[in-house]
Parts: structure tokens; sequence; C-alpha cells
């Protein structure tokens, strides 16, 4: 088992689900992504950098893109959403929607693979 493997085990109820949805999305978005540890959180990473975690808290669930940049991308479409620059808070009653969340994961990558030159595997 992984870091995000073993978390995932420790919550219950809709936002485990909440936060199994959104970690799912986002290997959808990044199979190569492994599990581990980016500031103390159990996160994805790619190619070792913090790509995305989820950690619950007692009112919300937080998105964490490990950018101080990409949520500022969205802001448009953020909409009543409470989020700052690293941070996007939501509940299970009220998640992000699956497009916004590949939009968020995508743009993580770009700055992933422009910070340590990677490029995307080609088909």
């Amino acid at each position: 088992m992984g870091e995000v493997t073993d978390y995932l085990a420790t919550l219950g109820g809709p936002d485990a689900e909440a936060a199994r949805h959104v970690y799912s999305v986002a290997r959808e978005v990044a199979p190569d992504a492994t599990e581990g540890r980016s500031y103390a959180m159990p996160a994805l990473l790619l190619h070792g950098k913090g790509y995305a975690a989820v950690m619950a808290a007692k009112k919300h669930l937080s998105l964490f893109p490990f950018s101080g940049q990409v949520l500022a991308q969205f802001a448009d479409r953020l909409g009543d959403f409470d989020w700052a620059k690293g941070t996007l808070r939501f509940t299970a009653d009220h998640p992000v929607p699956d497009g916004l969340l590949r939009d968020i994961f995508t743009a993580r990558i770009a700055e992933i693979e422009a910070k340590t030159g990677t490029r995307p595997a080609s088909d």
C-alpha cells in the first residue's frame, strides 16, 4: 500500500468517497503519478514533485495542487468555493466538478514538466 491508499483507509462516509473521487480523476490525468508524501501530506507525486493531495478537515476537504499559481488560473471558475493560492476547499455535498479538476491537474502537470524538464509521454 502507499501513503494515499493508507490515508484514504482512515476516512469514512461521504468524505472518503469524495476524496477517492478526486484522486481517481488525478490518476486519470496522470496515470504515472505515484504515492508518496509532499509537505508532510500523503500525496500523488509526478517526477518526484507534489502533484495532488486531498486532506479532510472537520468541516471540509482541501485539495492541494502544490502550486501557488495553478488555482489562480481558474479563479473565474471557482465560483463559491473557498480557496487561496495553494488550497481549494470543498465538501462532499459540494464537490469540485470533474472538468475543473482535470484542468487543475493538467495545469499542475505543465508546471511540473516545465520545472523538471520532462515532457509528456507520447503515444
